[in-house]
Formats: structure tokens, C-alpha cells, sequence
């Protein structure tokens, strides 16, 4: 999504329009308004201002899928159907029997 429609969606979901949202932060209509087209960008800090203004924020996030470990899901993916459930149920008897050991150890208290 680019700066321009994420000012939109914002200033929409707040209902404002781009005259309430200039008179808000001392933006000019017109600036507002090319930003929402696409026309200019804006520096961060105006940014964050105008979209302050509306109740929202910038935030740094992880984008989905990234530092994830593909090898692993490249190998279950190789595998017939079967094989996936044979790995499964050994995954889940290890399970179980990790935390049966862990509750007989006093670690891991029962539901």
C-alpha cells in the first residue's frame, strides 16, 4: 500500500474529510489532496502528523514471511500425504511423552 491510499483509508476511517483534516494539523487542503493522488510524498514527520491526526500511527512490523525458515517447509512439501501424517503422529507421540516426563519432573503442572 502507498503512502497517498494509506492517508485515505486513514482520514475515511476516522471520517474526516481533507478540509477537517487540513484545519486539524495546519496542512493545506491541496497538499492533503496530493498526497492522496500520488502527486508528492510526504516527509515522515508530516506523515506521522496527518495520521496522528486521524487516530492512527506509524509502526515498524515484521512483514509476514520474512526471517521464516523455508527449508523446512520446502522438505514437508516433498513428502507424500502419508509420509506428512507418519512424521505428524511422531511429532505428537513426542510430544506426549515430553510432557509426561516433564509433569512426572514436577516442570509442566497438569490442566
Amino acid at each position: 500500500m502507498n503512502v497517498g491510499r494509506m492517508l485515505r483509508v486513514a482520514r475515511r476511517r476516522a471520517g474526516l474529510s481533507q478540509r477537517a483534516l487540513a484545519a486539524r494539523t495546519g496542512t493545506p487542503q491541496s497538499s492533503i489532496a496530493r498526497i492522496e493522488a500520488g502527486l508528492t510524498t510526504p516527509r515522515v514527520d508530516t506523515f506521522e502528523r496527518l495520521l496522528t491526526a486521524t487516530g492512527h500511527g506509524l509502526e515498524l512490523e515484521s512483514r509476514l514471511g520474512q526471517g521464516v525458515d523455508r527449508s523446512q517447509i520446502r522438505a514437508l512439501l516433498a513428502m507424500t500425504p502419508d509420509e506428512r501424517g507418519r512424521a505428524a503422529t511422531i511429532a505428537a507421540r513426542n510430544l506426549s511423552a515430553f510432557v509426561k516426563m516433564a509433569r512426572v519432573r514436577g516442570r509442566v503442572q497438569s490442566d
